[in-house]
């Protein structure tokens, strides 16, 4: 099914791809999208949604199930509360995207913003995966409490840091690996650095295997350099803080 965004509100362009999914529809194909916002959101049929453009906040909200592939950029809050699908991004993308997601997959294949992964969890047996082909800023994992977040910093200057500064504070479950060096002093307190153990280092290609087949990338160059492995000094960092 075709769809012409342009000048589109935003709730009408929803509640068509609704309708038609609850109808049985399985493919979309959204044209000239500028910012409407919650594509996608709550949808759990099996469901195919290309967008042409750029999509606005909360993209793939609380979905479980369908695949969205954005050609260009995306802003804030995608996969937000996520259950479980697909979302890939062909471009850049904002802040705060994974919001308390607990399933499914995120490839975004530019930079990211800040506070990604924040509050991301796993859920019974879904274990949520954001990998991001550029660099993050601040606050990269977050209050993490589970799942899989993987920065590649791919194509950035010299010099220029893969990930900014406050990376995992709060963090208390889940793995953040990042494809190169991080200093010790842009971490979160709650954050150890551990070097990758080879079980790691196949987890790692796994993900990277379909990471690099969404955006035709060599996996064996990727996997040439070292990762930092980052995980929780504690699964209750702040527990000390509470009077009970």
């Amino acid at each position: 099914m075709r769809i012409d965004a342009n000048g589109m509100p935003y709730r009408q362009l929803n509640q068509i791809i609704r309708d038609a999914a609850a109808g049985g529809e399985k493919e979309f194909e959204l044209l000239n999208v500028n910012g409407q916002r919650y594509i996608g959101d709550g949808l759990e049929k099996k469901a195919r949604i290309e967008v042409h453009g750029v999509p606005g906040n909360d993209l793939g909200a609380f979905m479980n199930g369908p695949q969205i592939i954005v050609r260009g950029n995306a802003q804030d809050g995608i996969a937000n509360t996520m259950n479980d699908g697909k979302i890939v991004v062909h471009g850049d993308a904002g802040d705060v995207l994974g919001y308390g997601m607990r399933g499914g997959k995120l490839h975004v294949l530019g930079e990211v913003g800040y506070r990604v992964g924040i509050h991301m969890k796993s859920y019974k047996r879904q274990v949520p995966v954001i990998i991001a082909g550029g660099i993050a800023r601040d606050f990269f994992g977050e209050y993490m409490a589970g799942g899989v977040l993987i920065l590649l910093g791919l194509n950035r200057s010299n010099g220029d840091p893969i990930v900014g500064d406050y990376v995992g504070t709060g963090m208390h479950g889940g793995v953040i690996y990042v494809r190169g060096a991080v200093d010790k002093f842009m971490l979160g307190k709650e954050v150890g650095v551990k070097e990758p153990t080879p079980e790691d280092r196949r987890e790692l290609e796994g993900y990277l295997k379909e990471f690099c087949d969404d955006f035709g990338l060599d996996l064996s160059e990727i996997m040439s350099e070292e990762f930092t492995k980052l995980v929780p000094m504690s699964h209750r960092p702040y527990g000390n803080l509470y009077a009970y």
